[in-house]
């Protein structure tokens, strides 16, 4: 049988009415709309273990909930006592000196300060009179003054003046925004690679209540070389993948973008970036004169600036590539290139071409950092 309740829940009119706004407006924490649900259920005479199954909470949470209703009223759906006076446990001072902890270099041995690591460090330094602290009241300090010290992020531009960087930049930028010339169509070029992993089991198939598996190890296959080229204007893209990526193999990816892919072209733009291998010279150490000088006639290198790889759209490319096809393993060469053929045949079907936002008046406004300013 049910037991007798013995705290009862009997709400106003205007009480309904608040908890019921609190409700609609979805604004609240979700502990405070549980608590909320439940003083309403209690009015209504459902007993505890009836609240419990409607909100989706432990019957002696409904019963503390009823307990602290008819010692605080509303205030029960705080988490704070309405009478209790809440100390500060630092001071400007202290906080002061925890803020300047986390922005520091974390000890010896650790890679990042962890919240229990500042509130030990804290509580042994000698300039504060602190002798405990917990790592919630480390926490609520940090997330006011929005510190995250287990966290940070790379930056690859420096914010200096950088007139090579911006040079190239222009150019690029510039090169992006021209109109369609089919006879002098824009290509971007760039490199990556994929790791051959081979299962060492077969993976067990979804199912339901249950994701794919497979087994952590895996056999190692060697690695391929992928080269991308990608049109942006006509959503046009080609990827081959070889065994290497020097110089020789540069020349002959170059060779089949002016003889196979644009044979018609009077002019092929190549937005690439600064690798070793992409070096005019090389044409002539792999190819008879004629031939190296008939090809450099049709080809205009515009090269990115350093840690500017990101104005190449081919790495746009190579992240859907990643995304859509690699993120798996892949035994061997012969599958990987399967796989990639039939990508890149879906992707061109589908004409995803890329359009690319970001002009040279964006620059300026936005990097202008890297602009010099000492002009005369």
């Amino acid at each position: 049988m049910p037991r007798t309740q013995e705290y009862v829940v009997d709400l106003s009119a205007d009480e309904r009415a608040e908890l019921n706004a609190l409700l609609a407006s979805g604004t609240h924490k979700t502990r405070v709309l549980t608590r909320a649900r439940c003083l309403l259920h209690a009015d209504d005479g459902l007993t505890d273990d009836e609240v419990s199954q409607a909100v989706g909470c432990h019957p002696g949470t409904v019963g503390r909930y009823r307990k602290r209703y008819t010692e605080d009223g509303l205030a029960a759906i705080n988490r704070r006592k309405a009478d209790r006076v809440y100390e500060r446990k630092l001071d400007g001072r202290e906080e002061a000196h925890l803020i300047a902890l986390a922005c520091s270099d974390p000890p010896e041995g650790y890679s990042r300060w962890s919240l229990h690591l500042l509130a030990e460090h804290l509580v042994g330094l000698t300039e504060i009179d602190v002798e405990s602290i917990s790592h919630e009241t480390v926490r609520q300090v940090l997330k006011k003054h929005g510190l995250h010290p287990h966290r940070s992020k790379s930056w690859v531009i420096e914010p200096n003046e950088n007139a090579s960087f911006v040079c190239k930049m222009e150019d690029v930028l510039d090169l992006y925004h021209e109109p369609y010339d089919p006879q002098r169509p824009v290509i971007c070029f760039d490199e990556s690679n994929k790791d051959l992993h081979k299962h060492v089991r077969d993976p067990l198939p979804a199912r339901p209540g249950a994701v794919a598996r497979y087994d952590y190890t895996y056999e190692r296959n060697g690695t391929r070389n992928l080269f991308m080229m990608s049109e942006p204007l006509t959503g046009w893209r080609h990827v081959d993948v070889t065994k290497r990526r020097r110089k020789q193999e540069f020349v002959e990816q170059m060779r089949s973008l002016v003889d196979e892919h644009y044979p018609d072209a009077v002019r092929i733009r190549v937005v690439l970036d600064n690798l070793s291998s992409h070096q005019r010279y090389a044409f002539y150490e792999f190819l008879p004169p004629a031939e190296a000088n008939r090809l450099l006639s049709k080809l205009e290198f515009h090269f990115t600036p350093e840690h500017g790889s990101w104005l190449n759209m081919a790495e746009i490319e190579f992240s859907a590539l990643t995304t859509e096809c690699l993120d798996r393993r892949i035994p061997d060469a012969a599958t990987l290139r399967a796989e990639v053929a039939a990508w890149e045949r879906t992707r061109n079907d589908d004409n995803s071409d890329i359009d690319w936002q970001f002009t040279t008046d964006d620059a300026r406004i936005k990097l202008r950092q890297l602009y010099p300013t000492n002009h005369d």
